[in-house]
C-alpha cells in the first residue's frame, strides 16, 4: 500500500489513529486502558495467519477469506450491552428485534450529537435495574421484560445475581468484572453466562464468540440460523433444514477455528444481500 496518500500504515504494518474527545484532561493511565480496550473489542491483535493457511486449503472458505482478507469479528460494546442485545434477539424476527432495541434506546438511552450525527448511547445498568416490568411489557418487550431487569440488577449488585429460577453455577463466585472474565477458562465463562437470568444456549454462543473471543465455541444453532446454514453450507432448502447434530459434526473439520470459519461464510451471504436481492434469505429475515 506504499504511496497511497491517505493510509497511516502499510498492509503488513497497519496503524490506526484514534482521536479522543473529553471535557477534561485525561491522564496517561486512562488513555492506556482505553487503548487496550479498543484493541480487545475490535480484535486488532488477532493473528489470522494460521486461520488463513487452513482456510486457503478449503474449497468453500478460500474465495471468501481472499475477498475478506483482514476481516475479524468484533463488538464495540460492553458485556452488559451485548447481553441486552442478546435478550431482544430471542425468539423474534429481525424486524421485531430492531423495533425493541430502538424502543429501548428512545425510552432509556441518551441521544448524543457529534459532527452532525445523532446517535443513542446505552444506558447504565441501574436504569433498567430500577425499571417497572409492566412498563417494559407496555413497550412490547414481552417476557423479555423480566430478563432485562434481572440482568441489569446483576451488574448493579456487582455479584452473581442468582434467582430461584436460574440454573446452579459451580463458578458463581466469579464477579462481573468483564476484564477478569476474559482471563477465565472457557468452561468458567460459559457457566457464568448460563447462571444469568434469561440467558440461554443461543445467547451464550454469541457472547462467547464476540465478547470472549472463543473461536471454537460452537455448541448450539438456533432454528433460524439452522435454516440459513442449511442453504449456505449444504445447499438444502431452508424449509427442510439439516439437523443441528449433523451441522455441528460438519463444522468440526475446521477445528479450533470452527466458529470463525462459520462466521466468515455467514458474513459473506449478508454481503451478497447488501449488493443484490437474495429471495430465499428475504423470506427468513422479514425486515
Amino acid at each position: 500500500m506504499k504511496g497511497i496518500k491517505d493510509y497511516k500504515g502499510l498492509l503488513g504494518e497497519p496503524k490506526i489513529y484514534i482521536n479522543v474527545y473529553s471535557e477534561k484532561r485525561l491522564d496517561k493511565e486512562f488513555l492506556e486502558s482505553l487503548r487496550k480496550e479498543v484493541i480487545w473489542r475490535y480484535n486488532l491483535d488477532l493473528d489470522l495467519s494460521d486461520f488463513y493457511r487452513m482456510a486457503r486449503k478449503d474449497e468453500l472458505l478460500k474465495p471468501i477469506v481472499t475477498k475478506f482478507c483482514g476481516l475479524r469479528p468484533m463488538h464495540a460494546g460492553s458485556l452488559y450491552e451485548y447481553l441486552i442485545i442478546a435478550i431482544v434477539l430471542q425468539n423474534a424476527t429481525v424486524k421485531r428485534s430492531v423495533y425493541m432495541m430502538q424502543t429501548l434506546f428512545e425510552r432509556y438511552g441518551t441521544l448524543l450529537e457529534f459532527a452532525g450525527q445523532k446517535l443513542y448511547c446505552f444506558w447504565e445498568p441501574k436504569v433498567l435495574a430500577q425499571a417497572s416490568e409492566q412498563k417494559l411489557r407496555d413497550l412490547k418487550m414481552g417476557y423479555r421484560a423480566k430478563s432485562l431487569i434481572k440482568v441489569s440488577q446483576s451488574f448493579v449488585e456487582e455479584k452473581n445475581y442468582l434467582t430461584k429460577n436460574s440454573r446452579s453455577c459451580k463458578f458463581c463466585k466469579i464477579d462481573f468484572d468483564e476484564i477478569s472474565l476474559r482471563k477465565k477458562s472457557q468452561k468458567e465463562q460459559e457457566s457464568f453466562l448460563l447462571s444469568l437470568y434469561g440467558i440461554g444456549s443461543a445467547s451464550v454462543g454469541y457472547i462467547m464468540f464476540d465478547v470472549f473471543h472463543q473461536w471454537d465455541f460452537l455448541k448450539y444453532i438456533s432454528p433460524w440460523e439452522q435454516k440459513i446454514y442449511s442453504k449456505i453450507f449444504f445447499n438444502r432448502s431452508p424449509n427442510k433444514p439439516v439437523s443441528m447434530k449433523k451441522m455441528l459434526k460438519y463444522f468440526e473439520k475446521w477445528g479450533k477455528w470452527r466458529n470463525l470459519a462459520v462466521h466468515y461464510v455467514w458474513e459473506n451471504i449478508w454481503w451478497q444481500r447488501r449488493n443484490k436481492n437474495v429471495p430465499w434469505l428475504e423470506k427468513l429475515i422479514r425486515l
